[in-house]
């Protein structure tokens, strides 16, 4: 090289080793670094620190020995404003060739075989195994710390929430072996604790790498378990909560219960007596049958006043819930088997209405004496008020009267003797 080659190569040099130890420093003084050396590490991180910690030993000990050869170069540079032949050979030598000495980096040359005593590399070469031992160091500390940060500090939220939902639970009775939520609490409480000691042990073993991406630390904190904790605890959180309401609401619960099964009990016993009138006034009728009193649910409905009175509400919370539905169900069918019972007394009703109306429309034109009308009236009305009534000649009997009716109140046009009056 010649002089200005050997200046700008030293500049360049120069900027270089400010840079690589800036970035040393600050891999030195990383958070992730110091806690990694301060942890109690298990699994993958604890193997992945193993090689970081020699990677960063080594990475000093390259620095060291490029300092040591840019030391030289400039000393060599500074004997003379013009350097002599001799000292730009010795300058090329030292900053393109293979003049950086490096004690032991190399290790055993092959197994069973001594260890090298030294290295010589170009500076080039050293400074691009600084640069992928720095990217690897980095890449480890960068994601435990990832990890950390993210991690234990949203499982240390989340075990408080925990306490507070095993508090209320506690207060109404939701304990493990008792009831489902309280084994759910207990289950999350040990996955919590768990989760929470392997993320302080081995935190890269909670980490999902990004494809395709080189950049240290490329990747996210895996939370998936973390998620279903979490999911357990809220839907946990939920039913306690409901336990609560039912605590809260009971009474009033419990009242509209015996509200509602005894508006369904009234109604079945209506629909009974109704089924006896209809067998003995309707002939030839199709009536359902009534199912009998409701006491399977007076029964269940006495086991949650019982749990009530003795503060049994993990008990007395899905046992309301179940009541409340089936309770609404039987006043459902209880109306729709009243409806169906006295299905054939609403259609003689209808019947009847219908004669009757007919009868005042009749009336009203002034024919209610003709005889025709009278006859079939009587027939039908005599079929509508007997008992038992057969509705199926009872409404052809109707019909036959409609029939007449309309036949009668059809407008005659005039006759010929009324065509001549009226010319």
């Amino acid at each position: 090289m010649d002089r200005d080659e050997a200046d700008r190569a030293l500049a360049r040099l120069e900027a270089e080793h400010e840079a690589i130890e800036t970035s040393l420093l600050a891999l030195q003084d990383h958070a992730g670094r110091r806690l990694l050396e301060g942890a109690e590490l298990t699994g993958t991180t604890k193997d992945r620190w193993t090689v970081a910690e020699r990677s960063i030993a080594l990475l000093w000990t390259y620095f060291d020995s490029y300092t040591a050869a840019l030391h030289g170069a400039r000393e060599t540079r500074a004997r003379r404003r013009w350097p002599s032949r001799d000292d730009l050979v010795e300058l090329t030598e030292t900053l393109r060739g293979r003049g950086v000495t490096v004690a032991g980096a190399a290790g055993p040359a092959a197994p069973g075989s001594p260890a090298l005593l030294s290295e010589h590399l170009t500076l080039a070469e050293l400074v691009a195994r600084m640069n992928e031992l720095y990217a690897s160091s980095l890449d480890m500390v960068v994601t435990a710390d990832a990890v950390w940060s993210a991690l234990p500090a949203r499982i240390d939220l989340l075990a408080a929430e925990l306490r507070r939902t095993l508090s209320l639970a506690h207060s109404v009775g939701v304990r493990p072996g008792e009831h489902p939520a309280g084994d759910d609490l207990e289950s999350i409480t040990h996955e919590l604790a768990t989760l929470r000691a392997q993320v302080v042990s081995d935190p890269l073993a909670f980490w999902r790498p990004a494809a395709g991406s080189s950049a240290p630390g490329g990747g996210r904190p895996d939370t998936e378990r973390y998620d279903r904790a979490a999911l357990a605890l809220e839907e946990v959180r939920r039913e306690i909560e409901a336990v609560l309401y039912v605590r809260q609401d009971s009474e009033q619960r419990l009242l509209r219960l015996r509200d509602v099964l005894s508006r369904a009990d009234r109604t079945l016993t209506e629909a009974r007596s109704a089924r006896g009138e209809v067998l003995a006034k309707i002939a030839a009728s199709e009536v359902p049958a009534v199912s009998g009193p409701l006491t399977a649910l007076q029964e269940r409905l006495s086991t949650a006043a019982e749990y009530r009175r003795h503060a049994q509400w993990h008990r007395l919370s899905p046992l309301l819930e179940s009541l409340e539905r089936d309770a609404e169900d039987e006043l459902l069918r209880a109306r729709e088997s009243l409806t169906a019972v006295t299905a054939p007394l609403a259609v003689r009703a209808e019947l009847r209405g219908r004669l009757d109306a007919y009868k005042a429309k009749v009336a009203r034109h002034g024919m209610a004496e003709d005889p025709v009308l009278i006859e079939r009236y009587d027939t039908a009305r005599r079929m509508l008020w007997s008992a038992p009534c057969d509705l199926r000649v009872a409404e052809e009997a109707v019909l036959r009267y409609q029939r007449a009716a309309a036949e009668i109140l059809v407008p005659r046009g005039p006759g010929p003797a009324d065509r001549g009056a009226g010319a």
